[in-house]
């Protein structure tokens, strides 16, 4: 048997192990910054940083590319909220522009870096059961 022949029949295709993994199980253990496989070990380390590996089941995250899609969705996400709060809160009370600038640019900040590395996990665990971004199983 050649070596192509060899890898084919021993190793799963893509689709096939994708299909396998549960979808919105590994994307709320993204958000809750574990591994989407195991579910125990951190898939973040510091901030956003995504850690080479699960320190628990092993399996690989360097190969799993969020870029820019959190930071859009946290963009979408708390404009969508904050936009209609902003207008409903000016229109009902009337602050002070500084204060009404003041309360929700603390809330703006806030919402952001609270959503921002949890998107990331979701997304990084939405990537690996759908097994993009390079498949590295080890098991």
């Amino acid at each position: 048997m050649t070596d192509n022949v060899h890898h084919a029949i021993t190793h799963p295709t893509l689709s096939e192990t994708a299909a396998e993994r549960p979808r919105w199980t590994a994307m709320a253990r993204g958000w809750r910054g574990k591994c989407p496989k195991c579910g125990s070990g951190p898939v973040l380390r510091g901030y956003l940083k995504v850690n080479d590996d699960c320190s628990v089941c092993r399996q690989e995250f360097h190969h799993h590319r969020a870029d820019d899609g959190p930071a859009y969705l946290t963009i979408l996400i708390v404009g969508h909220l904050l936009a209609p709060l902003i207008h409903w809160v000016f229109v009902t009370w009337r602050p002070e522009p500084l204060t009404l600038f003041t309360i929700f640019a603390v809330g703006c900040v806030g919402l952001s870096l609270y959503l921002l590395p949890r998107l990331k996990g979701a997304m990084i665990g939405f990537q690996w059961a759908k097994g993009m971004g390079g498949f590295a199983d080890p098991t």
